[in-house]
C-alpha cells in the first residue's frame, strides 16, 4: 500500500509542469564595463569588475517587476541555459541586492569572467540576457 502511495505521488510530482522563463525584455544588453577583455592586472590585489545593462532594470532578489532582474558574475565556467536557476557557489557570483560592480580576487593566470541576469528566483531570462565573455590575465 504505502509502495502504490509513494508511485502515486511521485508520479502526480513529475506531470506538474515547470513554471515557465521570465521572459527577457527586447534588446536587453548586458556587458562588463570593466576589466576590458584581454586586460592584465595585478596579482595581489582586488579586481573592481563593473555591470553595464541597457534597456532592462535591475531590482533585488525577490523583486518582481517586468523587465527588471539581477546580475551574476560568472568566473570561469559556462552560462546556464535559459529558465534555469543560477548556482551559488565560487564560479557563479550572486549580486541579489542590484549591486552594479563589485570587487575579486583571482590567483594568478588567464580567468573567464561573464555576467548573466537572473530573475527574482535567481532564474535566466528566455532568451538569456548575457555578455560576452571575456578573458583577463592576472599577473
Amino acid at each position: 500500500m504505502r509502495i502504490r502511495l509513494a508511485a502515486a505521488l511521485l508520479a502526480a510530482a513529475v506531470s506538474v509542469p515547470a513554471a515557465e522563463p521570465t521572459p527577457a525584455p527586447p534588446n536587453a544588453y548586458l556587458y562588463i564595463g570593466w576589466p576590458n577583455d584581454g586586460q592584465v592586472v595585478a596579482s595581489g590585489k582586488p579586481i573592481r569588475v563593473w555591470f553595464g545593462l541597457r534597456n532592462m532594470g535591475v531590482a533585488p532578489k525577490g523583486v518582481k517587476f517586468p523587465n527588471t532582474g539581477h546580475h551574476h558574475l560568472l568566473i570561469d565556467t559556462d552560462a546556464p541555459e535559459p529558465g534555469v536557476e543560477i548556482p551559488n557557489d565560487r564560479n557563479h557570483l550572486h549580486f541579489g541586492a542590484g549591486e552594479t560592480e563589485t570587487t575579486i580576487e583571482l590567483p594568478p593566470g588567464r580567468h573567464t569572467l561573464q555576467l548573466v541576469m537572473g530573475d527574482d528566483q535567481h532564474v535566466t531570462f528566455e532568451p538569456s540576457v548575457q555578455s560576452r565573455t571575456i578573458t583577463i590575465t592576472v599577473k
